[in-house]
């Protein structure tokens, strides 16, 4: 169930009509740091003659950008996905698991550059193409699609709402090449919380095997 994906929520202030692409630009501008709790719903294209199968995972999630992120998985099974600035950990406890890879090469164009890399969206422009889509179910939308043809992510769509303390992410929805749709929705944010200096660092478990690809 891991997938390299990050979210955010914003804080800040958002104009009484921003759309999904200003709430975006804001929550960058001024969300340093976050924490929420998640639900993530992944729907595996139908095979023929059969529907679609969906699996569903929660846990929470921790941002400090430029970055940082953790996604920390609690059920159905305690699975960990950790970037600390240099290394991407991804840790599964039930196969007492490692896998590190270079953060630098695998976070380029994913949801995770989006909402955590960095504080401005125009760095982003040279791997993404983003757009304000019409808002909906009293959110606001967004699209960012990857420039680059060869990704495994197509498509990311995020929706805010409005609050009194500005744009808070809502919903953030990934449709990667293979056909496979991730949705994932947020509770209980709290906007810039203080973390400490090991919040973000990750050490194997004794025993775990450790792959480097």
């Amino acid at each position: 169930m891991l997938a390299v994906m990050v979210l955010g929520l914003g804080l800040g202030g958002a104009p009484a009509h921003a759309n999904g692409l200003d709430s975006l630009e804001q929550f960058m501008r001024q969300a340093k740091t976050g924490r929420a709790q998640f639900t993530q719903v992944v729907t595996a294209p139908a095979k023929p003659g059969q529907t679609a199968r969906s699996k569903t995972s929660s846990g929470i999630f921790e941002f400090d950008r430029p970055g940082r992120f953790l996604f920390n998985y609690q059920k159905p099974f305690v699975q960990a996905l950790v970037a600390d600035g240099q290394t991407l950990w991804m840790y599964d406890a039930d196969l007492n698991q490692v896998t590190a890879r270079k953060q630098a090469q695998v976070l380029g164009s994913t949801p995770a550059a989006i909402l955590t890399s960095t504080h401005d969206l125009k760095a982003l422009q040279a791997d993404f193409v983003f757009q304000a889509e019409p808002d909906k179910e009293g959110l606001q939308w967004m699209r960012a699609t990857p420039k680059a043809k060869d990704g495994q992510i197509q498509s990311v769509l995020a929706a805010f709402r409005d609050t009194d303390k500005g744009p808070a992410l809502a919903v953030l929805e990934v449709q990667d090449s293979f056909g496979q749709r991730s949705v994932l929705t947020f509770t209980a944010y709290e906007s810039n919380p203080a973390f400490s200096a090991t919040n973000f660092q990750f050490k194997p478990p004794p025993g775990a095997d450790v792959l480097r690809p």
